[in-house]
């Protein structure tokens, strides 16, 4: 129980301080900016709230001003399951990538912060 409350703390405390040193959004024109968002339509990060490296992948994607869908795999069930079901396993952070009717999952926060700065940066 204890280290539970610690657990849960030290997340609040990761959450808070990733809030206040976030990272100011890439500024685009609007037409950049549509197609970025058209681009990451296909796109969604399973993440839980409190994770670390799901910290980090949400920075980069506040970064590159990328409006990716959020899937909470930690709270909501239908989520939870859809990673562990097409996904393989229940890791997160996870993209999932949709492209020309095929659909990839995406794991390692590195590997995803890789993949969004090589896809969406200027």
């Amino acid at each position: 129980m204890l280290l539970k409350a610690l657990r849960v703390g030290l997340g609040q405390v990761i959450i808070f301080l990733s809030f206040i040193t976030r990272p100011s959004k890439m500024k685009r024109s609007p037409e950049a900016q549509a197609q970025v968002d058209q681009a990451a339509a296909q796109l969604s990060l399973y993440q839980f709230n409190a994770c670390p490296f799901c910290v980090k992948t949400r920075r980069t994607l506040r970064r590159l001003n990328l409006p990716i869908a959020l899937r909470d795999a930690k709270n909501n069930p239908t989520d939870r399951q859809t990673l562990l079901e097409q996904g393989g396993k229940i890791q997160v952070p996870c993209l999932r990538i949709e492209e020309n009717g095929d659909t990839s999952w995406l794991y390692e926060s590195k590997a995803i912060n890789a993949y969004l700065e090589q896809r969406f940066a200027a």
